[in-house]
């Protein structure tokens, strides 16, 4: 049997895991779109960029990574995105590697500064979550499992004849010890308690 400290050495190991593995999910950087990077979809790939989104979570404290020749990165509004108008930016990058850190719970809309290039699909929209704090809930259970010890442990009546045992409740003792005057004696153990059965 494992000793107090052995345990609680144990959950605080895990519980620092559980710490490094939600630190390591709250911090990953994505590359847009993938090997493919920020470009112009093919025809039948119009979506390209929101469905890469879409299939997958990012949350506060993860970062993008756009790649791109050519062309630049903007973060804009709800009406930016629709419009492909990037005449009011809330950030503009040109670099061809540009990095973004998300920092804001909700949708966050990037375009490409080029209006031709946006409506050919160089856009995406994206939800940011908030990683919140991770917590274990038990399974419930609604009805409580039977008991294994049900079916195969006899009750006193079926140990007892009549007139072998001169108590009329033989009953579960809850005491460790118990004490035989004379005669042979058989402890049955019921369910976590003794019985003294004399013969």
């Amino acid at each position: 049997m494992a000793s107090f400290s052995t345990l609680v050495l144990f959950i605080l190991s895990a519980a620092a895991a559980l710490s490094v593995a939600i630190t390591s999910v709250s911090a990953a950087e994505f590359q847009v779109g993938g090997a493919v990077g920020w470009r112009i979809p093919a025809a039948n790939e119009s979506q390209l960029y929101n469905v890469w989104a879409s299939r997958r979570r990012f949350y506060i404290g993860d970062s993008l990574r756009f790649r791109y020749k050519n062309d630049s990165v903007t973060v804009v509004n709800k009406w930016g995105f629709y419009h492909c108008d990037s005449s009011n930016p809330i950030a503009f990058f040109n670099d061809g590697d540009t990095v973004v850190n998300l920092d804001d719970v909700g949708t966050v809309y990037f375009i490409s500064g080029d209006a031709d290039r946006c409506k050919q699909g160089v856009n995406m929209m994206l939800e940011v979550m908030n990683p919140g704090p991770v917590r274990y809930i038990p399974p419930s259970i609604s009805t409580p499992p039977e008991s294994p010890y049900s079916a195969v442990a006899p009750s006193p009546s079926q140990i007892l004849g009549s007139g072998d045992f001169p108590e009329s409740n033989p009953g579960v003792s809850s005491s460790a010890g118990f004490t035989v005057s004379g005669g042979h004696a058989v402890a049955v153990i019921i369910l976590g308690g003794f019985s003294v059965l004399r013969f």
